[in-house]
């Protein structure tokens, strides 16, 4: 099996979490310890890559959507959020995190990957929690 990854091959390993993320939506506290684990591994990276700064927007359209406040996610956006993160928290991947650099090349690439799916709805949420503080206001 060829180890390189590329979009092809990182949207396989998205799609092959999709069941790891439906299991982790079903309960509220193992996932709020997921983001939570996310947000600190993020800490620790050493650049964030652009594909790295994304990540907090999606925690953040993750917690929303299970908290109830955002609904008008298509669950296909969510699975593939959560499955995208999973691979990033995995120390054990394609390209193990503690190879420098290359750990985390593979996990920006499965993150990229991620965004250019959901973008067009991450969007619509960051539209939605500018107009949610403007109603607060």
């Amino acid at each position: 099996m060829n180890k390189r990854l590329n979009k092809s091959r990182a949207l396989e390993e998205i799609q092959k979490r999709f069941k790891k993320a439906e299991d982790l939506l079903k309960d509220d506290t193992r996932t709020e310890m997921f983001l939570e684990k996310i947000e600190k591994k993020i800490k620790w990276i050493p650049f964030l890559a652009q594909e790295f700064k994304n990540i907090p927007t999606m925690v953040s359209m993750v917690r929303s959507y299970l908290k109830g406040n955002y609904t008008k996610i298509p669950k296909r956006t969510i699975l593939a959020i959560v499955s995208a993160l999973i691979y990033f928290l995995s120390p054990i991947d394609i390209v193990p995190d503690w190879i420098p650099l290359l750990g985390q090349i593979d996990d920006a690439i499965v993150i990229a990957t991620c965004w250019n799916l959901v973008n067009k709805d991450v969007e619509d949420y960051r539209q939605w929690k500018i107009e949610s503080r403007l109603q607060v206001k």
